[in-house]
């Protein structure tokens, strides 16, 4: 899952994207409203934790921009302001939760989780399609009863095509979707995943869709 955070705090930003990603997500980092609504605009994210008391735009005025422009993306406000009306203000405004500082990082992965699920229309945590079984929060992925020995990247991976089983996904949205900006990242280092992965699964599940990308099915 790629995550935004925009949060001027140096050192605050800088904990929370560590922790962030040894939680398992993919995470880029901006510390002004202005970066943050460049960087909404041209990549696509899962979520977006926004801090409120940013220099040059605020957050309200960022939430409010996008929402403007059409930016469906789910947004966990995460602020010092603990006041009544300034989580109204952030709700009415569009944002989808509202966490105050200081919090603990559990419960920050679990509303990032809560947030995507309710966006994409689940109730449940665990991603399912036939006998393939995935919970994103112990980071477990089963084939039935057989849990699967899955490398970080490979989890990331099936997770992404487990929340739209059937859709083609190119490898570029993929490498998009897995990679932040200061990763380098070897050309072929997503087929280099998909190979292990398909290997682990031992049976047909993610199909090649020959010069589009691949797709994952219940090959039963």
């Amino acid at each position: 899952m790629r995550l935004l955070l925009v949060e001027d705090d140096a050192m605050l930003g800088s904990g929370m994207e560590r922790a962030l990603r040894l939680a398992g997500f993919t995470v880029d980092r901006v510390a002004d409203g202005g970066h943050a609504l460049r960087a909404v605009q041209a990549q696509g994210y899962d979520a977006i934790l926004l801090d409120l008391g940013l220099p040059k735009v605020d957050g309200l005025q960022v939430l409010r921009t996008m929402r403007g422009q059409g930016i469906e993306t789910p947004v966990l406000l995460i602020t010092a302001r603990n006041a009544i009306q300034d989580r109204v203000a952030g709700l009415n405004a569009g944002a989808d939760d509202y966490l105050c500082k200081p919090f603990d990082l559990d419960e920050l992965t679990a509303r990032i989780h809560a947030v995507t699920r309710r966006r994409a229309g689940r109730a449940s945590p665990v991603l399912q399609l036939g006998r393939l079984r995935l919970d994103p929060i112990a980071r477990q992925a089963c084939l039935g009863e057989r849990v699967l020995p899955l490398s970080p990247r490979e989890f990331d991976l099936l997770e992404l095509l487990l929340r739209q089983p059937g859709a083609v996904m190119s490898i570029e949205a993929l490498e998009t979707h897995l990679y932040a900006w200061d990763k380098d990242v070897n050309s072929n280092a997503v087929a280099v995943h998909l190979h292990h992965l398909r290997r682990k699964l031992g049976e047909p599940w993610i199909v090649n869709v020959r010069g589009v990308g691949y797709k994952l099915i219940d090959p039963s």
